[in-house]
Parts: C-alpha cells; sequence; structure tokens
C-alpha cells in the first residue's frame, strides 16, 4: 500500500470507489469496509484511505450503498400542509431525529383529501422509501394497514394497531377539557367554540371534551356558541364575527387551534372587544408563536415537535427490526395573559 501517488491536478466529476483504492494501493472491498465502519485494518491503513479520500473529495454514493443492503435511506413523509405552523413543528423534530441516522426525509402533502394523500404515497412507495410516517390526515384504516404490509408505519392521530405499525395520538379530548375547565375555573359560563371541522378525529374530540367540561360543571352546553371554522386563522376570524353578527352574547372562547385562536382575536380587536379584559381566549397546539403575540395565548400544548421526533425515531427502530413502543406525553395547559377571570 503507498500513498505517495501523485493526486491529479485535474479531478474527474465522478470518482468513484476504485479510484479511491486505486490512488490508496488498497482493494475496493477494503475502501468499502472502512467506510461502513466494519473494516479490521490498521490505523495507518485506514489514515491513508481517509487521507485520499479527503484529497479526491470523493462522496459515497448513498444510494448504491443503501441498496446493497435493501435500503435506499429515505423515509417518506404524509404531512397535510408543509405551510402549516404545528406540522412545520413536526417536520423540525422528524428531521432532527433523522439527522445522524443516515436517513433523508422525503417530504409531501396530502392537504386532507384523500384523493391527494392516496397518490402521494404510492409515488414515496415508488420511491423505495424505507419506511412511511403519516401525520393524520384522511386515509381510513384499512388503507393504512395495507401499506404497512409494505414498509414499516408510523402513524399520528389515530389508535391504530396492525402488524409492522404503530399509531401515536394526543389526547385532544382531555386537552379541550383541560382548556375549557380552566375557563369554568375562571367564572366563565358563556364559552363560545370555535370548532375544527367535522370531518376531523381530532376537532370531534375536543368538541366532545369541551361539551363534557361543560355538563360536568352543571353549564347546558347552546349549539349557538358552536361554531365549525377550519383549522386556519381566516375561519377563526369568520367564526366570531358570525357569533358577533348573530348577537350570541358570549364571554369566552375555547378555540380549536392556535391559528383559530390567533384569527378569533383580531375578530374581536376588530370590534373594539378587549383581550381578556372583556373576552377571555383560549387556543389549542401552544404554537411557538402563541407565546409573542399581544396578548400571550393561553394554550393547551400539543407536543408536535416531540410528536415527529418520536415518530421519526420509532420507524428507525421498525426498520431495523426492533420492537418500538412509544407515547406522546400528556395535555398541559400553558396559562398565559390571554384569560383572565369574568369580571361581575
Amino acid at each position: 500500500m503507498t500513498t505517495d501517488r501523485p493526486i491529479p491536478s485535474e479531478l474527474p466529476e465522478n470518482i468513484t470507489l476504485e479510484m479511491v483504492a486505486r490512488t490508496a494501493g488498497v482493494s475496493p472491498a477494503t475502501v468499502s469496509r472502512i467506510l461502513n465502519g466494519s473494516a479490521r485494518v490498521s490505523e495507518r491503513k485506514r489514515a491513508a484511505v481517509e487521507a485520499v479520500i479527503k484529497e479526491l473529495n470523493y462522496r459515497p454514493n448513498a444510494l448504491a450503498r443503501g441498496l446493497a443492503q435493501g435500503r435506499t435511506n429515505s423515509i417518506g413523509v404524509l404531512t397535510q400542509d408543509i405551510a402549516s405552523p404545528f406540522y412545520g413543528e413536526a417536520l423540525r423534530g422528524i428531521e432532527n431525529a433523522l439527522k445522524d441516522t443516515g436517513a433523508i426525509p422525503l417530504i409531501v402533502s396530502g392537504h386532507w383529501l384523500l384523493r391527494d394523500e392516496v397518490e402521494r404515497l404510492e409515488h414515496l412507495l415508488s420511491r423505495r422509501v424505507d419506511g412511511l410516517i403519516v401525520l393524520t390526515g384522511s386515509l381510513p384504516d384499512e388503507m393504512l394497514l395495507r401499506y404497512a404490509t409494505e414498509v414499516p408505519l408510523v402513524v399520528t392521530g389515530r389508535d391504530l394497531e396492525g402488524p409492522n405499525l404503530m399509531s401515536l395520538r394526543f389526547d385532544d379530548y382531555v386537552g379541550a377539557r383541560m382548556a375549557t375547565q380552566h375557563l369554568i375555573d375562571l367564572g366563565h359560563k358563556r364559552i363560545a367554540h370555535v370548532a375544527g371541522p367535522l370531518d376531523h378525529f381530532d376537532s370531534l374530540e375536543r368538541l366532545r371534551g369541551y361539551r363534557e367540561a361543560l355538563i360536568d360543571a352543571g353549564i347546558r352546553p347552546d349549539d349557538d356558541l358552536i361554531v365549525h371554522a377550519d383549522f386556519h386563522e381566516p375561519g377563526g376570524l369568520l367564526a366570531i364575527n358570525q357569533l358577533i353578527a348573530a348577537r350570541t352574547p358570549f364571554t369566552a372562547v375555547f378555540a380549536a387551534n392556535d391559528q383559530s385562536a390567533l384569527g378569533a382575536r383580531l375578530a374581536l380587536h376588530s370590534h373594539g372587544i378587549r383581550v381578556p379584559e372583556d373576552i377571555s381566549v383560549v387556543g389549542f397546539d401552544d404554537l411557538p408563536v402563541s407565546n409573542y403575540v399581544v396578548p400571550p395565548l393561553t394554550s393547551v400544548k400539543q407536543p408536535a415537535y416531540e410528536m415527529g421526533e418520536i415518530a421519526a425515531r420509532a420507524l428507525v427502530g421498525m426498520i431495523h427490526g426492533q420492537t418500538t413502543r412509544a407515547h406522546l406525553p400528556q395535555p398541559e395547559l400553558v396559562v398565559r395573559a390571554s384569560s383572565r377571570p369574568l369580571r361581575r
């Protein structure tokens, strides 16, 4: 073995493993084993090969190496909206959990449309991803179970059991009860609810938690105080405008997510209604922005970032044949300045 051979002044664009081996004076198999960390060679030989790799600026073909191991080192991720602050946090968690694993996330959006979700997942499978993470969505359970027969799959937002599949679900019901009970404890009885879409399991669970917290406190739920929106800021704004236009009295608002709460806050402001002096507002998700709005928003913490991390780590374990169990943290109410006791 020798490293005294001159390095060409002009290197070809595609440096191959064979070129590295030839320059270092070793076999391609030795270079491959050193790259994989499985070679039993002297430190002198390892250092010589690594020096040539650096000099030639050799970049191993990750796809080829993965395929040789029966993998592509890629993880398919189906989110619903890349622009969403909530899903953006989950994607950050996924990216962070994968950064030292050698796996790369391939991210697609389904936009809560079953047709689009199926099309995107089929595309990811055609790329031979090693596993799938599905962040909630509209796919029926039977389809998720079928996809799990092809690759390991982690799905969030539902309770589902099956071979090669793990589900993670946040307790939306308990979180909604906590938010509503907080307002009840502050003396509020006329609590409006900006609910999420009727076809979303999480919004239905939050609506159920809201209703049952009122009932348990001896307060009859009033359907006139419930307005369904779309989990986006304009939906929250329109919901509050609808309540005000209908002259429906309320002293507090529990919004099904922070984005709706921020829209509701803007609607109240546009009508000259102060938060929290006149109306208390509570959200759900505890997005990072909620700590920086005026006033800072009381919200139920849903650990989106941690959810992404947990899902990614669990999936990597499943890909490597490990038995994995994981759970999301319990809901936590983060009380800030947007809620206060009712003035009597």
